[in-house]
């Protein structure tokens, strides 16, 4: 009988200027034992991302097909642009035994968690709302208006952060990446416990 090893799926999701991405793509680059999901968008490719790299930048009438085919493991609308997962790229790397990271919002978190139970579900924070709208302002590539959508979008987010396994809270990058490591390590008991405001901002009653 051949028995054969599968990878594990874990999903990280975030509002928008938690850092989620970046610590993602260092948890990749610090371990061979882990592999990005490359993901499609409809938005517009920004300065320094690579096609086939950081995303597969495709039109709106591509994506649609994509989706009528039955493409895709989840997908979502977010600011107006839509993303999904290819459940044929995830499928192939879980049975060659690679975990897989997936870099997606908390709707498409949702939808995977229902398809894959056992996948691992954790939420990036930021220390505050205000560290968050700084991080935001600080890119300097969106108008006010498209800031303040995205604040009160990130307010929505950390609500459903509660649904998630984990929840790393990213008030330091360094501290934030070795705790998505422990996680990815199975030792996710060892992370920190969440302060008393985030937990506020995540809807969690003390």
């Amino acid at each position: 009988m051949v028995i054969v090893n599968t990878g594990n799926l874990f999903i990280v999701s975030a509002p928008s200027g938690a850092g989620k991405t970046s610590l993602a793509k260092a948890l990749i680059a610090s371990s061979e034992f882990i592999t990005m999901s490359v993901s499609h968008t409809t938005r517009t490719k920004r300065g320094g991302e690579v096609h086939g790299e950081d995303y597969f930048f495709v039109d709106q009438s591509e994506f649609q097909q994509m989706v009528e085919e039955g493409v895709f493991l989840e997908y979502a609308e977010v600011y107006g642009n839509y993303y999904g997962t290819s459940s044929l790229a995830v499928d192939e790397m879980l049975t060659k035994g690679l975990n897989v990271l997936l870099d997606i919002d908390w709707q498409g978190a949702r939808r995977v968690r229902k398809k894959m139970p056992d996948a691992v579900s954790i939420s990036v924070l930021p220390p505050s709302i205000e560290e968050l709208e700084r991080r935001l302002r600080s890119r300097g590539s969106d108008s006010e208006d498209v800031i303040q959508s995205r604040m009160q979008q990130a307010l929505s987010e950390m609500a459903h952060c509660k649904e998630s396994d984990f929840a790393v809270l990213n008030d330091d990058f360094n501290t934030a990446l070795s705790e998505l490591s422990l996680i990815v390590a199975g030792q996710g008991d060892r992370i920190r416990p969440l302060n008393s405001h985030v937990r506020s901002l995540m809807g969690i009653v003390e």
